[in-house]
């Protein structure tokens, strides 16, 4: 990275995301998923029985989707909508191949 000097013009803004209103809530929300799989972890070493690994297990991708699905609505209204007419069909596209990789996981 270029070492910026007081005659540089200003840097320019770091891009608004779809998700930046909602910023620290996603992380919030993604920080309680890794304390999940933390607990996953250790329900293993512990020995737990299967059938409730696997129950915690699907929790974890219960609260991934509930993010995934929140960020999808973010792009969207954000990214989509807020995108210049001629950008928009491009970015529909790209919206609906992330929807595709999520509804193919598994």
């Amino acid at each position: 990275m270029p070492i910026r000097t007081p005659t540089d013009p200003p840097a320019p803004p770091p891009p608004t995301r779809g998700y930046s209103a909602t910023r620290d809530q996603l992380l919030k929300r993604l920080r309680r998923v890794e304390g999940q799989v933390r607990g996953i972890e250790g329900m293993v070493e512990d020995d737990r029985y299967c059938i409730d690994v696997l129950t915690q297990i699907s929790a974890v991708q219960a609260a991934l989707d509930k993010v995934a699905l929140g960020l999808l609505d973010e792009h969207a209204r954000h990214c989509v909508m807020g995108a210049d007419a001629g950008e928009q069909p491009a970015k529909a596209d790209e919206l609906m191949a992330a929807v595709g990789r999520l509804m193919r996981r598994g």
